[in-house]
């Protein structure tokens, strides 16, 4: 018997940081939080969520800021959007 299993990214969710300006280039509006999951898969359906990449990316200079990089302002106009 042969079993097809391994992981797979999932759909991306983005988020426009709005009233945020990038630290690098300073400009106003550019920045987009996109979250990334991973799945485990068997047989290409995806069974669980193993983790989620979060990061920030500029769209103006395409810097992108890592979970460990976010200022604090990212981080409260990430927490402030987010479902409870």
């Amino acid at each position: 018997m042969i079993l097809f299993l391994g992981t797979k990214r999932g759909k991306e969710k983005t988020q426009v940081l709005e009233g945020i300006s990038c630290p690098y280039c300073q400009q106003a509006n550019t920045l987009t939080a996109i979250s990334s999951p991973t799945y485990f898969h068997l047989f290409w359906i995806s069974l669980f969520r193993i983790n989620t990449n979060h990061f920030v990316e500029c769209s103006h200079c395409r810097k992108a800021y890592y979970e460990n990089e976010f200022t604090e302002e990212m981080k409260r106009a990430i927490e402030s959007r987010q479902p409870h």
